[in-house]
């Protein structure tokens, strides 16, 4: 499925409204003059209210398990809008609110 490829400007969060932004962009290709995002880079959450049970679960890092399949750069998949990813400790997604809108990747 095409998508806006996934840059550092883009809104991007946990499923409880932590704020992800990735560790290792791709600053030899830019997109609305910014970095690209690779699928192996992690991302870091901060501001996650999640609670399981009176214990505190945050989300602390989010990990892309699906990018593009046919766009790369520098060998590795490209982050899509509709790429997939988990976060530790818990198990729940991230989630693009909004990303640049001028390039599609597949």
């Amino acid at each position: 499925m095409p998508g806006f490829l996934l840059h550092v400007g883009a809104v991007v969060q946990c499923a409880h409204g932590g704020v992800a932004q990735p560790l290792v962009p791709y600053p030899r290709v830019k997109v609305s003059g910014q970095p690209i995002v690779l699928q192996p880079g992690p991302y870091t959450i901060a501001g996650c209210p999640f609670v399981l049970v009176l214990v505190p679960m945050p989300c602390v890092m989010g990990t892309w398990v699906m990018g593009s399949l046919l766009v790369k750069a520098n060998g590795m998949p490209v982050l899509l809008r509709d790429s997939q990813a988990i976060c530790t400790p818990n198990g729940t997604p991230l989630t693009v609110v909004s990303t640049q809108v001028r390039v599609k990747g597949m």
